[in-house]
Order: structure tokens, then sequence, then C-alpha cells
């Protein structure tokens, strides 16, 4: 660790001693207390900042109170707001390159469905294109065979009775199960299109994600 220079400021250790003509001069002990703690911080050049919590605690109080429900983009600095959207557009920007791949392949494989139509021009122009209809018939199959192990005449929820099991029991499981169906198959109009849309793509795709709440 380097010392720091040494200045010479020309009072010697003789001039510190006292002469006849020293006044001693009762200098008080002024200790400031602090009831609520207080934060020190360095100010870098061998001192310190003493600031009183209390101040900092009264300080914060009447700062702008945030609403529980507002928008927190209007409220925060435009510099934070830029860090936040440079690293969600850089984390989209990487979700879309590692999925590359699978797109390309995805799409290909929708192209062998044989429900494109093409102008082709190779091996000669208005040349017609025949697509194998392997893909498009196991897709249809495992359709219709999904949707109805999934989507019964009866409705989709089965109910079962873990434990102690009597009649009171087992009319309430009853009860839900009519119920739960009932909200699926008359209230939820949207349920049964889009279950049939989703078996559809899930074999071409791999993955189908959806969510009842």
């Amino acid at each position: 660790m380097a010392l720091p220079p040494i200045i010479d400021s020309g009072i010697s250790a003789q001039d510190m001693l006292p002469t006849d003509a020293s006044v001693d001069v009762p200098v008080e002990d002024q200790i400031e207390m602090f009831p609520n703690g207080a934060e020190v911080t360095p100010d870098g050049q061998g001192g310190a900042i003493v600031q009183a919590l209390q101040e900092m605690i009264m300080s914060s109080e009447q700062e702008e109170q945030v609403p529980h429900n507002a928008n927190l983009a209007e409220y925060l600095d435009d510099g934070y707001l830029g860090e936040i959207s440079t690293d969600l557009r850089a984390s989209f920007e990487d979700d879309m390159d590692s999925r590359s791949e699978w797109e390309e392949t995805y799409t290909k494989g929708l192209d062998q469905l044989g429900v494109k139509y093409q102008e082709r021009t190779v091996p000669f122009e208005g040349a017609s294109g025949v697509t194998h209809p392997l893909i498009a018939e196991s897709v249809t199959q495992f359709q219709a065979q999904a949707y109805k192990e999934l989507l019964p005449s009866g409705g989709p929820v089965k109910t079962q009775v873990l434990g102690l099991q009597d009649v009171a029991r087992e009319e309430q499981a009853g009860r839900v199960k009519d119920f739960m169906n009932y909200q699926i198959m008359e209230v939820m109009e949207e349920f049964d299109p889009d279950m049939d849309q989703l078996l559809f793509y899930l074999p071409l795709s791999g993955l189908r994600l959806r969510s009842l709440l």
C-alpha cells in the first residue's frame, strides 16, 4: 500500500509545547445523539458523512406513494426502463434463434400434408404436384382417436372418492362431476373447437399446452 506524501507544514514539535503565552480554552464535548440510528457514508477523503435515519425516514414518507395497481413504467426512470427493454429484447431474440431449427422443420412438415397449392415449373411449366397423404391421414386418425378419448359425449371430467367412501361422498362426487362437465360442455363454448384444433396440431408439432383458467 502506497503511503501518502508527507507535506511539511513548518510546525515543529517544539512549537506545540505550552509556553507562558499559552491560554487554556475549555471546549465542551458536543456529542449529537441519534435515537433512531444514523447512516455513515465515507466521503473518500478520510472523513465521513453522517445522516440521521430519522431524516431519511421522513424524506421517504414525503415521496409520492405509488398505487398498488399502478403502471410501474410510469414511475421508473427512463434509463432503468431502457435497461429492462434491452434485456427483454435480447432474451426474446435468443429464444427465437434457439427455436429457428424447430420452426423450419415444422414448416417443412406442413408442406408435406398435401394441402398447399403450388405452381410448379419443374420438370416443366404447369406440372401437377402430388404429395403422398400418409402424414395427413396419420394426423387425422390421431385427432379422431384422441378426441373420442379426451372429450367423450358425457364430458371429460371424472371423479373418484379417495379414502372413506359412503353414500354422501359418492353423491357429492357425482354433483361435482356433473357441474364440471356442464361448465366445459355448455358454458365454455370455445372448449370443444379449441380442443379439436389442438389435437390436429399436436402430432405435427409434438407439444401443445392449454390452460382452463
